[in-house]
């Protein structure tokens, strides 16, 4: 066993952590066995992972061993293990508030796990407490028994790799790994809102609502299982997001933080048991975030998933310029002028209005002219804006037309939040909107801005004040 432990492949990132875990596993549960064995995830796809089994004695009036068998991800120990009871053939699986019909098991302590305070030892402890409050197994007669046959054959496809949906797409099934899939990471108003809009869209062929609350389906989520909203599959499994062309995450932190600094950091404790999850399951997809500030947690996801810069995407000021430029035309019938406006820098009061490009006139007079009036225009539809607030479902609108332009390749121009070091003389690693062409692989350029003193002024402010902000949190 211990061999074993210490010959840890190197496909699992950190070794040295998971393997002082594994070590104070097994000298606290000396009866577990550890071997590598073939995962099959839900959509199919495998992986060699490493295991262990045993039983975990239980008190429910009488003494119980109840045996179970812990599946350790390559990402660990950032992202939890994927639990399963193993019964015996004369066992019966009694589903309860913490296990499934196939024996998967389900813990407040796996929805909330967050290095390095969550550990398997941990993990452990709460099992044999839920487990002592509600049985898991039960005790089957002879001719039940034989009908447990059944459930223990697909148990052990799971490890053996033959799950029904590997046998479906080997008969000529659509393979899900080269669906457009779409994952969204929370299932608050904002997270539900994107699923909607992602699906009205019809940007993929599949999304997935990744709910990471405590406890069962309720409020929108419940109602998107009642009502059944095609191609939408709601999970608490990080597994699900597998292959995922676009991870949208639109979690906040609900904690009872007193100081906007404390507000954020509560943000980036909850992304660190998010971010290297996500992106171990999606290597190539591109982080699409909405949660708030997104300045500073764009920044947050592209340092902890170690994506390239291009992949790491903050919606930014995107709802905001295509607001504009509506105004500009429809409202204020200044066409020409919409066309290359942008809304541009930190979202909320420090966002400004800017340019890609000045064809108003060809002598100096006419220019100036020409920018007073463009000016004028611009401030008009700036109060405008102003009154606009930015609504869940407004905001999902606007994710649905980022992942459009994304997962179809269509060579967009946005202004996303995006790494600006380099731009308007900031030599900082910060995150501000600025418009850029979207693809398949996120960021392909980020179009010149026109040089305006104000506006380099402004983004060189915000520049300053995020990253003073960025260096007192705790990453």
């Amino acid at each position: 066993t211990f061999f074993l432990i210490l010959s840890l492949p190197s496909q699992y990132k950190f070794r040295d952590l998971t393997i002082e875990e594994l070590k104070n596993v097994s000298k606290t549960y000396p009866n577990f066995t550890f071997s590598m064995n073939t995962y099959t995830f839900k959509d199919g796809s495998q992986k060699d992972l490493l295991n262990f089994s045993g039983t975990v004695p239980v008190k429910y009036g009488n003494s119980y061993n109840i045996p179970i068998c812990l599946w350790i991800l390559d990402s660990h120990p950032f992202a939890p293990p994927i639990c399963f009871l193993k019964p015996t053939a004369n066992m019966g699986i009694a589903m309860g508030k913490h296990v499934d019909a196939r024996g998967r098991i389900y813990l407040p302590y796996l929805q909330n796990w967050s290095h390095p305070k969550s550990t398997l030892i941990g993990l452990i402890k709460e099992m044999i407490a839920k487990f002592e409050e509600e049985l898991p197994l039960y005790s089957l007669s002879s001719c039940d028994a034989a009908r447990q046959s059944e459930l223990l054959s697909y148990i052990a496809k799971i490890t053996e790799g033959e799950t029904d949906m590997k046998s479906r797409s080997e008969t000529g099934g659509r393979n899900e790994g080269c669906f457009n899939k779409i994952t969204v990471v929370g299932a608050g108003d904002l997270g539900i809102a994107c699923v909607l809009a992602v699906a009205a869209k019809d940007v993929a062929d599949k999304v997935v609502l990744l709910d990471l609350s405590e406890g069962a389906a309720k409020g929108g989520t419940m109602d998107l299982e009642i009502f059944a909203v095609p191609n939408v599959e709601i999970s608490k499994d990080f597994s699900t997001s597998a292959d995922s062309k676009v991870v949208v995450l639109t979690v906040n932190s609900l904690g009872n933080a007193q100081t906007y600094l404390n507000v954020i950091q509560s943000n980036v404790d909850l992304f660190r048991g998010i971010i290297p999850a996500v992106s171990h399951y999606s290597q190539n997809a591109v982080l699409l975030v909405a949660s708030h500030p997104v300045e500073v947690m764009t920044f947050v996801s592209w340092k902890l998933s170690s994506f390239p810069k291009s992949r790491v995407i903050g919606v930014g000021a995107n709802l905001d310029s295509e607001r504009f430029q509506y105004m500009l035309t429809n409202l204020l019938k200044a066409e020409v002028l919409a066309k290359d406006a942008w809304i541009v820098g930190e979202q909320g009061e420090d966002k400004v209005p800017s340019w890609t490009s000045c064809n108003v006139a060809a002598n100096q007079t006419g220019a100036m002219a020409a920018c007073s009036s463009r000016e004028k225009v611009a401030n008009r539809a700036m109060e405008v804006l102003k009154g606009k607030g930015q609504r869940s479902w407004s905001v999902g609108l606007s994710v649905a037309d980022l992942a459009d332009s994304i997962v179809k390749d269509k060579r967009k121009v946005h202004s996303v939040s995006t790494l600006a070091k380099g731009c308007c003389n900031i030599n900082s690693e910060v995150f501000l909107s600025l418009p850029c062409v979207l693809g398949a692989s996120g960021v392909i350029e980020i179009v010149r801005l026109e040089e305006d003193p104000v506006v380099q002024e402004k983004l060189q402010s915000s520049a300053g004040s995020i990253h003073d902000l960025q260096q007192q949190l705790k990453l």
